[in-house]
């Protein structure tokens, strides 16, 4: 009996362990997959994990090292080869939430649940500002994304040249994810474009007549004329009655541009001597693109423009960026003059 109730107490303390180490294994696993392993500085604020296009499995390690954003990477790193995301690395931009696991963001992470960037375009004068706009905020190689706008091939098969290649992206807020690259930026921004130019407008361009390309053109200069939105259609009504009668536009705006130097306040007569197709003081017509990216309520007031017989324009002497406008030559040299005393008086060059 003694021997049966020995081995009985024998076998009774190896299930015992067993179950101790059993627990001890689940409650290991439980603790690698389920216990809260992310951090943040803040917990009020937002923390990305950014993983490049060639990233592979230890890219991803390190970057959680160097963001500090990480608990133990070591215990990420056992439940990632356990469930072998390891071997399914995706690119993209990652929120990481303060207290997130290690199963919830490796789940994250596989199923390439990025966050959304929210890219505003706004205020853009330049390609070149477009470009670093878009490098910044996407995983879009600016460089790559100026040879597009600048290769005439590229740009024909959006139905634009090089000069008119800003025109397809419309100043708005648009929704993409960050591991989107040039090529699929620049189709993105022609389904948005396509959508922008509705048939309306497109009818109401035509009516002027102008193209969709012309009518931003247009409209890029006026919004370098003056950040007043209400003198929008009357100096788009002057500009287009220039353009029906064949005087030349004549818009300082032009002038910089050609010069690269907004910081032109007094555009002189040396000035008008710039040799280039933007100088429209030079050559009649519209210049061969933009020299800015236009609003949508800049390019609207071109189509919405005011019917009147205003050719001339200059601004006033109060300096305060409104326009004196006027239908004769000799009442335009009136404005001009008081214009050029206000400046004058203040110095301005």
């Amino acid at each position: 009996m003694a021997e049966k109730a020995g081995k009985g107490h024998k076998a009774f303390r190896i299930v015992t362990t067993l179950l101790i180490v059993l627990v001890a294994v689940v409650m290991s696993i439980l603790y690698i997959f389920v216990a809260p392993n992310v951090r943040t500085a803040e917990a009020d604020q937002k923390h990305y994990l950014y993983i490049h296009e060639k990233d592979n499995f230890e890219d991803v390690l390190e970057h959680l090292r160097e963001g500090d954003a990480m608990v133990n990477t070591g215990t990420f790193s056992l439940a990632a080869r356990l469930i072998r995301y390891d071997k399914r690395v995706r690119p993209g931009k990652y929120l990481l939430a303060d207290g997130m696991s290690n199963l919830t963001l490796i789940r994250k992470l596989r199923n390439g649940a990025q966050e959304p960037v929210k890219l505003v375009i706004n205020n853009i004068r330049t390609r070149e500002q477009l470009a670093a706009l878009v490098s910044r905020e996407l995983m879009t190689d600016s460089a790559s994304f100026i040879n597009m706008l600048n290769n005439d091939t590229v740009m024909t098969g959006y139905g634009l040249t090089t000069a008119t290649a800003v025109t397809l992206f419309i100043p708005n807020t648009y929704e993409l994810y960050w591991n989107t690259d040039a090529g699929e930026f620049m189709d993105r921004m022609k389904k948005e474009y396509n959508r922008f130019w509705t048939t309306e407008r497109i009818a109401k361009a035509s009516a002027i007549p102008m193209t969709a390309a012309e009518v931003m053109t247009l409209a890029s200069i006026i919004e370098e004329e003056t950040n007043k939105r209400h003198e929008y259609p009357v100096i788009a009504g002057l500009y287009i009655n220039r353009l029906k009668i064949g005087m030349p536009l004549q818009a300082c705006p032009t002038i910089r541009f050609a010069l690269n130097d907004y910081t032109i306040k007094r555009v002189l007569f040396g000035h008008l001597k710039t040799e280039s197709p933007y100088n429209t003081y030079k050559y009649k017509g519209l210049p061969p693109g933009p020299i800015r990216l236009p609003s949508i309520v800049c390019i609207d007031a071109v189509l919405n423009h005011e019917k009147h017989d205003f050719l001339f324009m200059t601004a006033k002497e109060s300096l305060n960026g409104e326009h004196n406008f006027a239908k004769t030559g000799e009442e335009h040299m009136r404005n001009a003059r008081n214009y050029q005393k206000a400046l004058d008086e203040r110095g301005i060059r």
